[in-house]
């Protein structure tokens, strides 16, 4: 096996930790259901179950990352007892990394065709009662959206063919940036839009209004399943990145760092959104219906385009090229960590490894992409193969491994409360709690069972 490489800063860790749990769901996903289920009050609740599931499962990858210096492919086999089974998560964690990025890759090929149409003004003039079926054309132009997604396919794993620190570190750690500053500054100009007032207050000032309108149980069980699957937990996209850390900081601090960036550019995002709709489209009418990509080459595009041909232009092309950052820094996230996995399995270098895997991915993601045309009618469930893809990641394999790897930290049949306790501790910074051991064997694993079956009923009982 290769040597085991390591950040070259702290501040390079933070922000590739953080961009793998950025992604585009914090900017189209968070601010729909914000809207959807009654603004100020949803996200109070929301930033609550943050602290009481996200960081204490964040801890548990990075602490078993950290403890093997290995990621998901062989960190369990180095933690675990003999004769336990505990090393099987390697299948489920590397199945559904490569099962995320079979469709994530086609989306993030549609922002690199949204930041060109906006860049060009191709979409500036298109009516806004018109612009689903725009986007359904977009969509079901197969040639267009296998060079999309190879060239996402293609660049990221070039990336990470460049190695941890002169390729995933450097270019994510700008891009991040990068995608800060695009995000404060669209913020700044959103929020002295006309009707921003109104938006920041119904986005801002909790009200009672929407528990009477939904009801407070299902705010707060929407609140728990965004703040569960924002941070995409589960699948060891932590663990790798925990492996090429020190000892010198303990892992509760670095597990806030990574919740508050990520919650970060939720928030703002959501000072994008609301002030624009407020001012252009009158509100937000959202539900949980309307949760979905094409919120942002509908609803949005005709925020864009009401700005008029030149500031439209301008804010559409700068929103797409954030969102282009946002996705790819997830993508190059879970690419390092498939990276990783072979790594560590196999003799084989960085660049050989990427260029298996370029042709690989491009396969695996013909599915997601045909589903979108010429296999539109071809449906499980109900569900063609892009969103089938999407409901097996996001509603069965992410809590079934964020409870698999709960167990193990925490459990006297996994790694271990004192192990873990340790590990997490190790270093300079805030210490967690002793008392939430019970907390986190118990009641955490529960949680996510109960978000899983929620979310199943939810899906099935319509």
């Amino acid at each position: 096996m290769n040597q085991r490489e390591k950040f070259s800063s702290r501040l390079g860790f933070l922000l590739i930790a953080a961009g793998c749990a950025i992604g585009l769901g914090n900017v189209y996903r968070f601010p729909i259901i914000t809207g959807a289920y009654g603004g100020a009050l949803f996200v109070l609740i929301y930033l609550g179950f943050l602290m009481i599931l996200g960081i204490p499962m964040i801890c548990c990858e990075l602490a078993v990352g950290r403890a093997a210096r290995r990621s998901v492919a062989t960190a369990f086999e180095e933690l675990e007892r003999p004769g336990q089974k505990w090393h099987l998560m390697k299948y489920l964690g590397i199945g559904g990394n490569y099962l995320l990025m079979m469709f994530y890759t086609v989306i993030a090929g549609w922002m690199l065709i949204y930041f060109y149409k906006y860049l060009s003004g191709d979409i500036i003039n298109v009516p806004a009662a018109d612009l689903g079926a725009h986007f359904g054309e977009t969509v079901s132009n197969t040639g267009l959206q296998i060079g999309t997604t190879f060239a996402t396919i293609l660049i990221c794993f070039l990336i990470c063919s460049l190695g941890l620190q002169k390729g995933v570190e450097r270019i994510t750690k700008y891009m991040m940036i990068a995608l800060f500053v695009l995000l404060v500054g669209l913020a700044v100009y959103c929020c002295t839009l006309d009707g921003a007032g109104e938006g920041l207050r119904f986005y801002l000032v909790p009200s009672v209004d929407p528990v009477k309108e939904v009801g407070l149980g299902t705010i707060i069980t929407a609140a728990m399943g965004q703040s569960f699957f924002t941070l995409s937990i589960g699948l060891g996209g932590l663990t790798v990145f925990g492996s090429y850390i020190d000892r010198d900081r303990s892992l509760l601090g670095e597990a806030v760092t990574i919740t508050a960036l990520d919650t970060f550019v939720a928030i703002v995002s959501g000072l994008i959104v609301f002030p624009a709709c407020f001012t252009y489209l009158g509100g937000v009418n959202a539900d949980a219906s309307t949760v979905g990509a094409s919120f942002l080459f509908t609803t949005l595009s005709s925020v864009f385009n009401a700005m008029g041909p030149v500031v439209g232009r301008v804010v559409g092309s700068l929103f797409f090229l954030f969102m282009i950052f946002a996705a790819f820094s997830t993508v190059i996230g879970v690419f390092e960590n498939i990276m990783s996995f072979w790594l560590e399995l196999t003799d084989l270098k960085r660049p050989v490894v990427a260029a298996i895997n370029i042709v690989l991915l491009l396969v695996l993601s013909l599915p997601a992409v045909f589903s979108l045309g010429i296999w539109s009618k071809a449906t499980v469930g109900g569900m063609g193969f892009l969103d089938l893809e999407d409901f097996i990641v996001s509603n069965l394999l992410l809590p079934v491994g964020s409870i698999i790897y709960v167990l193990f930290c925490t459990t006297r049949y996994g790694w271990g409360w004192n192990a873990f306790y340790s590990e997490v501790n190790a270093g300079k910074g805030a210490a967690l709690p002793r008392w939430l051991r019970h907390y986190m064997t118990f009641v955490l694993p529960l949680v996510i069972i109960v978000l899983m079956v929620l979310s199943l009923v939810a899906k099935f009982a319509t």
